[in-house]
This record gives structure tokens, C-alpha cells and sequence, in this order.
């Protein structure tokens, strides 16, 4: 056989240079190593634990990490709060996965816009960090029901976070889908996720000891070959713990440091050890006080988890904005749901900006590592925008003359159980109950969250965890009882997750007996529902007004939109949209006093700002909290 050569095969290695070039080209773009044989791929050897230390390739590594949730910034910002990230002395992110937010109806996904999870992941690769990615499904975070869709809970017998085949059976057709999209972002197929959680702090559940072992399959059969995590608190650190799987512990003192790491050394041995959340502050809720920890404190503690041996994870590094509804409750004897600000008193505020703890952090981590981390960038600009007033109102018994006709139904039907969304029931916002009645007495039911109650159009009082009867007063003839529910957000953390359908559940009764034949409206608050209201639907502010009712204003912004904060003088209680952006609840309750309006939500000139109300008032925009 003659030997190959350049000379006597011009053509053919001419050929096969171009098809080795073509063949270059087309691994690369399609993230080459995912298509390498898999000895080759096992070269790389990820992250993996020797003793008590992890390691990177051949080296020690000690993971610095921070948390940012990609679906609580706009996309726009992710770069700058990624950049801050990495200027504060920090490796590595860490991030949540919602599950409601990417599968809102089953089988229908959405990673586009400010779910894009890929590009987000990508992003932070490029600006140098590796990731730790958190899955869940269950996720906890302060979301509704600690980011598990709604449409779960049309099961009468849904048993959530369990090996219950109507949950498995949704949980593996979604992780088919998510992982899909995760497994080629893993460091062994050239991406930068080195670890991945298996579910979230299990152990203070526990409801189904085959539960987790079942998520950590699930994982592996579709593809997850990086290093596998749990994390719990105190509370359930010794009852969270996998086979195969590195425990870490969730804290916000050194105190529970000396004690968990105890736990952990009889759990699993000589292991590397991690605070997989070091919770720099704390969440609010409506009602409540502002939750903050002091610079110093957080300074001492994260030195002390350092010099201990310790990787670590501040959770928050970054909190942003439970745009939407999308807070979380939590229900621990008394419910209290999660204000629309997830600033948590992180290192970065809730608009991106820096610090006390920020400045003391950066100066440590550089310390720490030998190494001056890169300059912080600039802040973005903040502007004081004129006083607002709306001009346009629409009543809101008027505005159902334009939705969609009522569902028609003998008994009331909770959210998630209502006919809509394709057959996945409303996940989301309002619902309005329409009976009629002929009678005075008392009027009970189980209103979840808070239900304003109307005879006619006149408002009585309101039903909620607390106030659970009202009196109907003497009227003439039939009268129109109306009740608006408001889903103050699903509990996100605790044993009574099974349990959060909204609206009202089962039957309203006056004086004992229930009530038949409810006309019922989805009120969802959504951008598909504002359009049903053109110009002509609306009329000018009255001198009386009737409520609740919705808003119409405009905000004049100049050539550089910044961003801003609405505060809502006189307003009591209702939710802001702008330019289609819902950005959450107010209520004059507290803590919460303002709400964050990023600037590239803003367009240059006149920004449409639809509100619903239910006390008149002005609205303003400081500049600050």
C-alpha cells in the first residue's frame, strides 16, 4: 500500500484539511467537548473533594461565592451585578431555578427575556466566575410556594415535594426539559457550573425518605455529572443527607457555625466543609419591621467562616425584586407574606448599589486571596422624576363589561382549579366572586388570602386569616355580593405547602348555609389583561370615585431614563405597572415604602403607569428608599 503524502495526494489532503477545519468549526459552536468521546471528556476533572479540601482540576480551591437570582434582575443589569460580584473578590455564582416561572402551563416553557437561564449562565462565565447551580425543584427563596407551579395543586391529593407520582410525573417532564438545557453549561462539557444542588433544605421537611434519592437519580439519568450538593439548617441538617452527595449548612451566626460543622463531621467524615447560604441580612414582610445586620457582624462572621476552613456563599449577595407577584409567605401560626423588595439587606442594594458591607467584604476576600480584585464599576444613575398624578380612572365594576365573560359555577372554585390558562388555572393576582342574596345575617368562609367584601358596589370589610365572619347588614330585595380575593403569595417555606390553593375554598355560607350560583372573574393582573382597556375605556378622573378602581398616569422621562423609586403617598393598598412591567405591591402597612422602577424600563419621553387602588392618593418618585 503506497504511504500517504502531501505530493502524491494534492486534492485528497486538501480535502480532508478543509473537512479537519469545517469540523473544528462546527464542534466549537456547538460546545465542542459535549460531543467528545467520553474518555476524553473524563480528562476534566471537575470539582471533587481530597481530604478536607475540594478540588479544581489538580489544585485546592475554596469557593467564594454569591447569590444573584437572574428572574428578580432585569436582564439588563445582569452583567453590571455580575461585574460587582466579581469586583467584590468572589469565584464563584450561585443561582435558584423557579420552576413556576419557566413551566407557567404543563409542557409550555419559557427561558426567554429575563428567564433566559443559558445566556445568564454564559454571562457569568465570560466575566470570569464559575457556578453552582440550584435546580430544586423546590427552591424555597421567598417565591410563591417556594417556586413550584400552581397548576400542582389542581390534585386534590398533590403530596408536594414527594416521591407522589402526580408529582414525580411533572417533576421528570420538566427536569427533561431543564436539564436539556443545563447539562452542556457543566464544566466537564466546557461550561462553568461545577456543582449542583439536589433539592433544598429537605431535611427540615422530610416528608418522604425516597424522595431525595429520587431527585439525585433524576439528575444523573438526565445527565449531571458535576459534583452533587444538599443544604440545611439547623434544622434539618441530620435528616437532609444523601448517600454519595456533599452536605452543606445554611447559617447566619458563628454560633451555629462550631455546632453544624460538628454535625457534619459525624455525618460524612473528613469532607470539605461549606456555608452554602451565609445569610447577610433577612426578607420583610408586610407588617413588619426592616430586617438589617450590621456590617460588622457580617465582617466577623464571614472571617471566622474563612479562616475555619470553610467555602462559602453569601446569600444574599444581591437580592433584587420580587417583580409581579411572585413573593413568597411564610405561615408559622400567623400568616405574613413577603413585601414586593427582596433588598434583604444583601451587599448589593436592591437598585445594584454598594455597601457598607460591600466595601469590608471586598477588602477581606482581597486580603484573603493575595490578589486585588478588579475595580468596582460605576454605579448606575438614579433620577428624581416630577410628582405624578394619574389622569385616566376606570372603575372596576366598569372594566368587567370588557373581560372575558365570567365562569359560571354552583360553588366557588379556587385559583388554581378556575377553567383558564389553557386548563391550568390562574396562578397569579385577583378573583372576583359574584352571588346574589336576599338576606341579612353572617357571612363565613375560608378566604385565602384577604377577600374585600361588597353589597353591591359598597364596600362592608374584609375576610382574611383573622376575620373569618362579618355581618351582612339589613337590605331590601336581592342584592349583588361580590368578594374580591387578593393571593397574597403562597407559603414558600414549612409543612403546609399542600395546602396553598387561593381564593375562596370550599363553600361561603350566610348565616350556615352556603351559598349557590357564583358568577367568577380572573382578575390576573397580566399585560394580556390591561389591553383589553383601550383609550376609549377610560374617562377623566372624577371627583367621586368609586372603588377599587384602576389608574392611568404618565411619566415624563428625559433623553437618559435612570432608574427611580415610586413612592405612593396616600395609597393604601394595590399593585404598579409600568410600560407593561408589573413592579409588585404596595401597601401602606410596611416596611416596605417604595418601589424600585429600573431605568431601562423607561422609555425616552411620556411611560405609561397603569395602577389598581383602593384609596385615592398622589403618586411620587424619590430617589431613594
Amino acid at each position: 500500500m503506497p504511504k500517504w503524502s502531501l505530493r502524491r495526494r494534492p486534492g485528497r489532503t486538501l480535502g480532508l484539511l478543509l473537512l479537519l477545519v469545517l469540523s473544528f468549526l462546527v464542534l466549537r459552536r456547538l460546545n465542542w467537548t459535549s460531543v467528545l468521546p467520553l474518555w476524553l471528556q473524563r480528562q476534566r476533572l471537575g470539582l471533587r473533594t481530597k481530604g478536607p479540601n475540594f478540588m479544581l482540576e489538580d489544585s485546592t480551591f475554596q469557593i467564594l461565592g454569591g447569590s444573584i437570582h437572574y428572574f428578580r434582575v432585569p436582564r439588563e443589569y445582569w452583567r453590571d451585578r455580575l461585574l460587582k460580584l466579581k469586583a467584590c473578590g468572589l469565584n464563584t455564582l450561585t443561582t435558584y431555578v423557579p420552576w413556576n416561572l419557566h413551566e407557567p402551563e404543563r409542557g409550555k416553557f419559557d427561558f426567554s427575556g429575563n428567564l433566559d437561564l443559558e445566556a445568564f449562565i454564559w454571562l457569568a462565565a465570560k466575566i470570569g466566575l464559575w457556578v453552582i447551580l440550584r435546580p430544586g425543584p423546590y427552591i424555597c427563596s421567598e417565591i410563591d410556594l417556594g417556586g413550584l407551579p400552581s397548576w400542582l395543586l389542581q390534585d386534590p391529593d398533590m403530596k408536594l415535594r414527594t416521591t407522589y407520582p402526580g408529582f414525580t410525573k411533572a417533576v421528570d417532564l420538566y427536569f427533561d426539559h431543564l436539564m436539556s438545557r443545563v447539562v452542556p453549561l457543566q464544566y466537564k462539557h466546557g461550561g462553568p457550573i461545577i456543582a449542583v444542588q439536589v433539592e433544598n433544605e429537605y431535611g427540615s421537611y422530610n416528608g418522604d425518605h425516597a424522595y431525595m434519592p429520587y431527585i439525585k437519580k433524576a439528575l444523573e439519568d438526565r445527565g449531571i455529572i458535576e459534583m452533587l450538593l444538599t443544604s440545611d439548617n439547623k434544622d434539618g441538617l441530620e435528616k437532609g443527607v444523601v448517600d454519595g452527595v456533599l452536605a452543606t449548612i445554611n447559617l447566619q451566626s458563628q454560633q451555629e457555625l462550631v455546632a453544624l460543622n460538628s454535625i457534619l463531621l459525624s455525618i460524612q467524615g473528613i469532607q470539605p466543609k461549606m456555608v452554602m447560604e451565609y445569610w447577610t441580612g433577612w426578607f420583610d414582610s408586610w407588617g413588619g419591621s426592616h430586617n438589617i445586620l450590621d456590617s460588622s457582624e457580617v465582617l466577623q462572621t464571614v472571617s471566622a467562616i474563612i479562616k475555619d476552613g470553610s467555602s462559602i456563599n453569601l446569600y444574599m449577595f444581591h437580592g433584587g425584586t420580587n417583580f409581579g407577584f411572585i413573593n413568597g409567605a411564610m405561615h408559622f401560626g400567623d400568616y405574613k407574606a413577603d413585601v414586593t423588595s427582596y433588598d434583604y439587606d444583601a451587599i448589593l442594594t436592591e437598585a445594584g448599589d454598594y455597601t457598607a458591607k460591600y466595601t469590608k467584604l471586598r477588602e477581606l476576600f482581597g486580603t484573603f486571596s493575595g490578589v486585588p480584585p478588579p475595580p468596582p464599576p460605576e454605579l448606575t444613575a438614579k433620577m428624581v422624576y416630577e410628582p405624578v398624578t394619574p389622569s385616566f380612572y376606570l372603575s372596576l365594576w366598569d372594566a368587567l363589561l370588557y373581560m372575558d365573560k365570567p365562569i359560571t359555577s354552583e360553588i366557588p372554585i379556587n385559583m388554581e382549579n378556575l377553567p383558564v390558562n389553557n386548563g391550568n388555572g390562574q396562578a397569579f393576582g385577583y378573583v372576583l366572586y359574584e352571588t346574589t342574596i336576599f338576606s341579612s345575617g353572617v357571612l363565613s368562609g375560608l378566604v385565602r388570602d384577604r377577600g374585600q367584601v361588597f353589597l353591591n358596589r359598597v364596600s362592608i370589610g374584609f375576610l382574611d386569616y383573622t376575620t373569618t365572619k362579618i355581618t351582612i347588614p339589613l337590605t331590601q330585595g336581592y342584592t349583588i355580593l361580590r368578594i374580591l380575593v387578593e393571593n397574597r403569595g403562597r407559603v414558600n417555606y414549612g409543612n403546609n405547602i399542600d395546602s396553598q390553593r387561593k381564593g375562596l375554598i370550599g363553600n361561603l355560607y350566610l348565616n350556615n348555609k352556603p351559598l349557590k350560583n357564583f358568577k367568577i372573574y380572573s382578575l390576573d393582573m397580566t399585560k394580556q389583561f390591561f389591553q383589553r382597556f383601550d383609550m376609549d375605556k377610560w374617562s377623566v378622573v372624577p371627583k367621586e370615585i368609586t372603588f377599587p378602581a384602576f389608574f392611568l398616569g404618565t411619566l415624563s422621562v428625559g433623553i437618559y431614563p435612570s432608574d427611580t423609586f415610586l413612592k405612593l403617598e396616600g395609597w393604601v393598598k394595590g399593585v404598579v405597572l409600568v410600560n407593561d412591567h408589573n413592579l409588585g405591591r404596595y401597601w401602606n402597612v410596611g416596611p416596605q415604602e417604595t418601589l424600585y422602577l429600573p431605568g431601562v424600563w423607561l422609555d425616552k419621553g411620556l411611560n405609561k403607569a397603569p395602577m389598581l387602588h383602593g384609596t385615592p392618593g398622589l403618586l411620587t418618585s424619590p430617589s431613594h428608599l
